[in-house]
C-alpha cells in the first residue's frame, strides 16, 4: 500500500492524527537548525491551475499528458481566508468544496491520486495575503473568523498569539495597511509582515497541516513586503543598516545620526527606478533579504526538518527585466540567490503573450529563461507567460531552454488545447533522455549587470536587452551570466566561452565574427539553442518557431498586443526547413544526426558531412518545435 493510499484509508486516519498532533508539538518548538540541502529534484513537465482543477475530468487529462509535477491545491492565507465562506468557489483558489475539513480532505484525496499517477504535488501557499474583517455586524469574517473561531490545534497546534491584528503589516502612523483591490465577498485585503516570528509560526503551522495532507512541497506566493513600520520591520531595517555601514558612514550617505533613535518616513520596497536613491535601495535590499529569510526559515528549515525532500518555491515576477520596481530577487546578493531552492517560477506578465511580427517581436521568454538558467545553475525553472493561445510555442520555448513547461493556463478543458499540451508533453516523455538533467552548450556568453542594478543603474538592462535580442537574431548559441557571479572569471575560463558580451562596456557588440561560430540558416522568427544531455552522450539543438498568422479584429485588422482567443488562434506557419554547420566539441566524431518533432511520430535520420570541425546537415520543414540530436562516435579514451 502506497504512502498516499495509506492517508486515505479509514483504518490507518488514527495514525495519521497521531503523528500530525506530534508535528503540531514540533511546531511549537523554535525552528531547527538549518537542514541539510534536499536532494537536487530535477524534472521538465509540470502543470498548475488555480482553477477547473476539480473538473471530472483532470486527472484524465494527467494522465494524458503524464507531467511530473503538478501546481495544485491551497494551503495557505487563500485556504484559511476563504474556503469556509461563501465566496469559496470565486477568485482566487475557485475551491470546489466549501469549509476547511471538507476542502482538506478533498484536497489530501486528490493529492493522493495524483500520487497514484507518479505526480509530485506541489501546493499553493498565499504566505501573506489575507481576506477578512476582524470586526462587524456579523463578527469576523474571512481570515480573522478562522483565527477567532475555526483554528483546530489537533491540526495546527496552538496560536501563536491572540491577537490575530498583531501579525499584520502597519503603516508609519500604526494603522493597518488594507486594499479593496478584488473586495472579495465584500471583505477587505490584509497583509500579515513576514518579518514578524508570530506569523512565521503561523506558516509553519499551516506547512505542517500540508504536508500531513500529502503535499510533497509548497510555492509561496504574494511573495511582497510593502511600506510596513511594525516593530519587526523598523527594527530588522536597523540592524540591516547597521551591518552594513559604521556610524560615520551612515552620517556621510545617509544623513543618520543616531541610527537607534531615527525614525524613517518611509521603509519602501519595489519603487520607480527614477525615484530611486541609495537608502532606497537599501530599503528595497532589506525587504528582499528579509522575505528571503524568513522563507528559508518556514520552508527550507522547518519543512524539511519534518520532510527532508521537501520542494520548494517562490513564485516571483520578471517580466522583461523590470529592476526595482519588478523582481522579488532583484537586489538579493548573489550568494541567496535562490539558495536552496527546488525551482524557479517567474511570471512574463503582460511582456510576452501577443505577437508583433512587423516589428519582429516574438512575444517570448527566451532571454529571460537564459538568465534564470545560468544564475540558477541549470535547476528546474518555468515562465508564466499567461499565455492560453500560443500553446505549442509557449511549451517549446521552455523545453528548448531547459525549463519545465509550462507555468500557467494549461486550458485542458479546450479539446484543441488538450491536444497539443497532450501531444507535446507526451513528446517530452518520449525523449526525456535528451530533456533530464540536460546542460546548456554555448558559444558565447552574455552578461547581465546585476553589480548596476545594485547601484541603481539600470541603463545597462535596456543595453542587455538589445544585445541579446540581436544575438537571438543571429541564432548565437549564448548563455546569461549574472556579472555579481561569485569566481565569475573562473567560470568563464572552465566554459571555455570563444567569446564574452559586456553590456557594461561602452563598445560592447553583438556583431561577433563567424568565424568562429556556428551557422543557423533560418530566419529570424526562428529560435536556436543547444544542450547536453545527460543521460546520452550528444548534442542536442533545439528549434522554436514563432512565426504565425496573427490575430485580427472584427475589421480585419491587426490590433495591438492582441493575444487570441485561445488556441484557435495559433495557428503556426511552418519553416521550409534550414541548414546547420555545427562547430563540432575537440575531439568529437558524429555517429548519427536525428531529426525529432511533436508533430511526426517517428524520427528522420538525417545525411551529414562533417569536416574542418564542422558538422553540416539540412533540417527538414517543421511547425513549431524541431529537435535534431547528434550522438558523437566513442570517445577514444
Amino acid at each position: 500500500m502506497s504512502a498516499a493510499q495509506c492517508v486515505r484509508n479509514p483504518a490507518t486516519r488514527v495514525l495519521l492524527t497521531l503523528s500530525v498532533m506530534l508535528a503540531c508539538s514540533i511546531a511549537a518548538r523554535p525552528a531547527a537548525d538549518a537542514a541539510e540541502p534536499a536532494p537536487r529534484f530535477e524534472f521538465n513537465r509540470m502543470i498548475a491551475h488555480w482553477a477547473n482543477y476539480g473538473d471530472p475530468a483532470y486527472l484524465d487529462f494527467v494522465r494524458e499528458a503524464r507531467p511530473q509535477v503538478a501546481q495544485f491545491g491551497f494551503y495557505g492565507g487563500h485556504y484559511w481566508s476563504l474556503s469556509h465562506t461563501a465566496s469559496y468557489k470565486g477568485y482566487p483558489a475557485h475551491f470546489p468544496v466549501r469549509g476547511h475539513q471538507e476542502a482538506g480532505d478533498w484536497f489530501e484525496e486528490k493529492n493522493g491520486q495524483l500520487h497514484d499517477l507518479g505526480v509530485k504535488v506541489v501546493g499553493h501557499m498565499n504566505v501573506k495575503f489575507l481576506v477578512g474583517d476582524p470586526e462587524g455586524e456579523e463578527g469576523p469574517r474571512g481570515f480573522f473568523d478562522f483565527y477567532a473561531n475555526h483554528w483546530d490545534e489537533k491540526l495546527l497546534g496552538p496560536k501563536p498569539v491572540e491577537d490575530p491584528l498583531t501579525l499584520l503589516e502597519r503603516k508609519k502612523d500604526g494603522s493597518l495597511i488594507t486594499n479593496s483591490s478584488y473586495s472579495i465577498g465584500g471583505m477587505k485585503e490584509y497583509w500579515a509582515c513576514l518579518n514578524n516570528p508570530d506569523w512565521q509560526d503561523v506558516l509553519k503551522a499551516w506547512t505542517k497541516a500540508g504536508i500531513a495532507r500529502g503535499a510533497d512541497g509548497f510555492i509561496a506566493n504574494y511573495f511582497y513586503r510593502h511600506d510596513c513600520h511594525c516593530e519587526h520591520c523598523v527594527a530588522g531595517f536597523k540592524q540591516h543598516l547597521k551591518s552594513r555601514y559604521p556610524a560615520e558612514e551612515l552620517k556621510q550617505k545617509f544623513s543618520i545620526d543616531d541610527l537607534d533613535a531615527h525614525e524613517f518616513d518611509e521603509i519602501v520596497a519595489w519603487h520607480k527606478p527614477e525615484e530611486s536613491t541609495p537608502l532606497r535601495r537599501e530599503m528595497l535590499a532589506f525587504s528582499q533579504i528579509a522575505n528571503k529569510r524568513a522563507f528559508d526559515n518556514v520552508f527550507l528549515k522547518y519543512g524539511r526538518s519534518l520532510k527532508p525532500d521537501l520542494l520548494a518555491a517562490q513564485w516571483n515576477h520578471l517580466s522583461n527585466f523590470s529592476q526595482i520596481s519588478g523582481d522579488e530577487r532583484c537586489l538579493l546578493p548573489a550568494d541567496l540567490w535562490g539558495k536552496g531552492e527546488s525551482y524557479l517560477w517567474y511570471s512574463l506578465g503582460a511582456s510576452a503573450f501577443y505577437t508583433d511580427l512587423d516589428q519582429n517581436y516574438l512575444g517570448e521568454g527566451t532571454l529571460q529563461a537564459r538568465y534564470i538558467r545560468g544564475t540558477f545553475e541549470d535547476k528546474p525553472f518555468t515562465l508564466g507567460k499567461y499565455e492560453s493561445t500560443r500553446i505549442r510555442v509557449a511549451i517549446a520555448e521552455l523545453a528548448a531552454n531547459g525549463g519545465a513547461p509550462m507555468g500557467f493556463y494549461t486550458r485542458f478543458t479546450d479539446p484543441e488545447a488538450r491536444k497539443e499540451i497532450a501531444r507535446y508533453y507526451q513528446f517530452l516523455a518520449q525523449h526525456d533522455d535528451l530533456y533530464h538533467a540536460s546542460r546548456s552548450h554555448a558559444e558565447a556568453v552574455l552578461l547581465y549587470p546585476r553589480k548596476q542594478v545594485h547601484a541603481g543603474d539600470i541603463q545597462p538592462v535596456a543595453r542587455f536587452r538589445e544585445l541579446g535580442t540581436a544575438l537571438l537574431n543571429r541564432h548565437v548559441l549564448f548563455d546569461v551570466l549574472p556579472n555579481d557571479l561569485p569566481g565569475l572569471e573562473e567560470e568563464l575560463a572552465r566554459r571555455s566561452y570563444g567569446t564574452v558580451i559586456d553590456p557594461t562596456a561602452p563598445a560592447a557588440t553583438a556583431e561577433i565574427s563567424p568565424s568562429g561560430l556556428s551557422r543557423f540558416e533560418f530566419p529570424q522568427t526562428v529560435r536556436i539553442s543547444a544542450s547536453r544531455p545527460e543521460q546520452t552522450d550528444g548534442l542536442t539543438v533545439h528549434l522554436v518557431n514563432y512565426n504565425r498568422i496573427e490575430p485580427v479584429g472584427k475589421d480585419g485588422k491587426k490590433t495591438p498586443k492582441n493575444g487570441g482567443r485561445g488556441i484557435q488562434d495559433e495557428k503556426p506557419i511552418a519553416v521550409p526547413g534550414g541548414t546547420v554547420s555545427l562547430v563540432v566539441p575537440a575531439g568529437r566524431q558524429a555517429k548519427q544526426v536525428t531529426f525529432l518533432t511533436p508533430e511526426a511520430t517517428e524520427p528522420v535520420t538525417l545525411k551529414f558531412n562533417q569536416q574542418q570541425g564542422r558538422l553540416s546537415f539540412e533540417v527538414p520543414e517543421f511547425l513549431v518545435y524541431g529537435v535534431t540530436h547528434i550522438e558523437w562516435e566513442p570517445s577514444a579514451d
